[in-house]
């Protein structure tokens, strides 16, 4: 590689990438006029450099051009390609398939031929395997997911992913399987661990750090990694790589001395066969993309490790990452990408410049430093990923790091080398399991010491700034001692100094959160917290609310407005994780007998917010379910909230006697349907904003058009959550202004938010 080239070659990457993302009018144009000129000027470096930003442009453009058309949601399809992925959940089973060929089912109907990737529930299906090829009827819709602060972008994910569509695999046309499945050496492989006489932690953690198995893991495993700052040790990441990239070439060159010991260190094939050990390595994982990124590191690591015309550490650094994003352009958008090159940017800035250790105390000590240094950068990249901090991590990793490195991994693969001879893989896995017990134990010791920090918004930035400048003051060489002692001690004070803004008394913040076709309100004041609602459970068991804050949290009163799924079904998982001093609401959806009856007439004031139940009323006997649906009023200052839950439009006429008029924010009644929202609501409390909690693309059509027009006609600001993701409303200030909305970049017009550009 002529010297020089590895950063122009990632600048030009990275430029495709970030243009076809976000292109700006007249990209093709642009870039062929300069394609043009570079031609005309005989330069051969802005030729290739102009080709390589088209291509990669166009690679990212293709995979948002393949996303599923509007209006093929919903629409019956039959699709025909092969499993990527097959995840068992009980009854369910979710599916990721690489689409090979697509058509609707009825016609005329817009074409489906540009999916490439496709991810499905399908609810009891026949069995299926992993590389078979199936015929599916299918209903998808385009890719989306629950939009809501500092919580996981489901809809980012697919798009990382290059996942095209969501759905689920229809019952008629009955699936049909085209072809088996190729031969699997990681499937046998796991199927032959399967075998082993092994606990389930051992087993579990085994797969997982020598096979790539991360979908093996447990929701606790992951949960106690992610607490102590360690899930980089359970994927197959560089560390994994390497560590048999250099095993290999150790043994390669271990031979080559005794083979030709007078020129046996300008021998070259060691270095190819650690080479093809690593590559052998990588493909038993599955090459996914955490692997091929570790396999591209470690060969260009190689590369430069090998000192035979080799490029320089930054240079490969720069090299690696050009070449991983040219193979995996989406990779950009993950994560794990970043940490993986920002940890060995600060190796290199570590050991750059610095005497190589002498001796095994030397490289004891340069080791445990290394660790020491790379820790504050790393929590730092974690916070800024995924808003969390693990604080035991720097003490966790001085001893996960070389117990997993040094021990549980050789051990592993040792085992699987020696599958021939059964009673040596036995041994080599039983000590690993030991191990891997002993390992368990002293996380889960870290974590209830140091448990997991989940900092405030207005905090992550600034403590992960200074993160990053303590890693910096340390890390890099011939700084004064005094220097980065003072500094350091500064540094400390950052989280004291960025605090979360207090409310001022009679001040109240509402989020409508985004929990699809359900309803979860969450009302807060300076020192009060109150839930309207939990959201929904889905088929799948899976509840939004688990979603929405870490463990532990702490609500005062918790009201369910009436015992639909829709609107109760986080309820246990509220109970499960989080603490509930008082909960209001119909016996039917509350957990045993902690709580009382919602009845009209309760009223009650936290730091100057004052609180009403409107409805029900004492005698309920003769109201369906939706019309026994607690009504709550709040009042902060001059603003009112009104949340009436299912409520229909007979008893919203009852109600409007109590409801005191004009309302600053109102919950659209029953999502928007067409049985609430009556034309004299409207009328009488002239809300001047108005939220429909509904799911996006839902099958029930909510909200209903003639809804939607009345609340136009009356010229209220409608938003919703399909569209516009969690919305924040602060009441009881000077003035009512504009809310926070999850899904930002739209200007409010008529009726404000997404709603006034899409039909309902």
């Amino acid at each position: 590689m002529p010297r020089g080239w590895a950063l122009p070659l990632a600048l030009a990457v990275l430029s495709g990438i970030g243009l076809g993302a976000s292109p700006p009018p007249g990209l093709a144009e642009g870039l062929g006029l300069v394609l043009l000129a570079s031609l005309a000027l005989r330069c051969r470096a802005a030729v290739a450099g102009v080709l390589l930003v088209s291509w990669m442009a166009g690679a990212v453009l293709t995979v948002q051009g393949g996303q599923l058309p509007p209006g093929l949601g919903g629409v019956d399809l039959v699709l025909e390609g092969r499993l990527e992925s097959v995840v068992s959940q009980g009854r369910l089973t979710r599916l990721g398939v690489a689409v090979e060929r697509c058509r609707p089912i009825a016609s005329p109907r817009l074409p489906c031929d540009e999916l490439t990737r496709v991810r499905l529930n399908a609810y009891a299906p026949p069995p299926m395997q992993k590389g078979e090829r199936w015929a599916l009827a299918v209903r998808l819709r385009p890719p989306g997911g629950l939009a809501n602060p500092g919580t996981f972008d489901y809809r980012a994910w697919l798009w990382r992913e290059g996942i095209q569509a969501t759905g689920y695999v229809r019952d008629a046309p009955a699936p049909q399987r085209l072809a088996t499945a190729p031969p699997d050496p990681r499937g046998l492989a796991l199927a032959l661990l399967d075998r082993q006489q092994l606990p389930p932690l051992p087993s579990r953690w085994l797969a997982a750090l020598t096979l790539g198995a991360g979908e093996r893991l447990s929701d606790e495993d992951w949960a106690l990694l992610n607490a102590t700052g360690t899930t980089h040790l359970m994927v197959i990441s560089g560390l994994h790589v390497s560590l048999v990239a250099a095993f290999v070439l150790l043994l390669g060159r271990g031979v080559a001395r005794l083979v030709t010991p007078e020129r046996w260190r300008l021998t070259v094939w060691p270095w190819w066969l650690a080479a093809c050990g690593a590559s052998g390595y990588a493909l038993l994982a599955g090459l996914e993309p955490p692997a091929l990124r570790a396999l591209t590191m470690a060969l260009v690591g190689l590369w430069v490790a090998s000192g035979r015309h080799a490029p320089g550490p930054w240079q490969g650094w720069w090299l690696a990452l050009a070449l991983v994003l040219l193979i995996d352009p989406l990779s950009a958008w993950r994560p794990g990408l970043w940490l993986s090159f920002g940890a060995v940017a600060m190796l290199i800035l570590i050991w750059q410049g610095r005497p190589r250790p002498r001796g095994v105390r030397g490289w004891l000590w340069g080791l445990v430093r290394t660790q020491l240094l790379l820790a504050p950068a790393m929590a730092a990249a974690v916070l800024l990923a995924f808003d969390r901090l693990a604080p035991g991590a720097p003490l966790v990793n001085l001893v996960a790091v070389p117990l997993v490195g040094s021990l549980l991994v050789p051990l592993g693969l040792l085992g699987w080398l020696l599958t021939p001879l059964p009673g040596l893989t036995q041994a080599c896995w039983w000590l690993f399991a030991r191990l891997a017990e002993g390992l368990a134990w002293l996380l889960d010791a870290a974590a209830a010491w140091l448990p997991l920090w989940h900092p405030e918004p207005v905090q992550t930035l600034p403590v992960a700034l200074a993160l990053l400048v303590l890693a910096m003051l340390w890390g890099l060489p011939g700084l004064d001692r005094r220097l980065r002692v003072t500094a350091s001690l500064l540094l400390v004070l950052v989280p004291l100094l960025w605090q979360p803004e207090r409310l001022p008394p009679g001040e109240l913040v509402v989020r409508v959160h985004d929990v699809g076709q359900g309803q979860l309100v969450e009302l807060a004041t300076a020192d009060y917290r109150l839930l309207y609602d939990t959201g929904p459970r889905f088929a799948s068991g899976f509840t939004p609310l688990e979603t929405l804050w870490p463990p532990g949290q702490a609500f005062d009163t918790v009201i369910v407005s009436h015992a639909d799924g829709d609107h109760a079904g986080g309820v246990a998982g509220l109970e499960a994780q989080h603490r509930v001093e008082h909960y209001l609401g119909p016996q039917a959806a509350l957990p045993g007998t902690g709580g009382e009856p919602c009845r009209a007439g309760r009223e009650w004031r936290r730091d100057g917010v004052a609180f009403r139940l409107l409805w029900p009323p004492h005698d309920v006997r003769g109201l369906s379910d939706n019309d026994r649906s607690c009504v709550l009023e709040v009042t902060a200052g001059d603003h009112r909230l009104l949340l009436t839950g299912d409520l229909g439009k007979a008893q919203e006429r009852r109600l409007l006697g109590e409801a005191a008029a004009p309302v600053s924010l109102l919950l659209a009644g029953h999502h928007g349907s067409a049985t609430s929202s009556g034309p004299a609501l409207v009328a009488a409390l002239a809300p001047r904003h108005l939220v429909y909690s509904v799911g996006r693309h839902n099958p029930f059509g909510h909200p209903a058009p003639e809804v939607v027009r009345r609340f136009r006609r009356a010229g209220v600001c409608q938003w919703s959550t399909g569209l516009d993701g969690a919305l924040t409303f602060r009441l009881g200030g000077d003035e009512l202004s504009i809310p926070e909305t999850a899904r930002p970049g739209v200007r409010p017009g008529v009726d404000c938010g997404h709603l006034a550009l899409e039909s309902p």
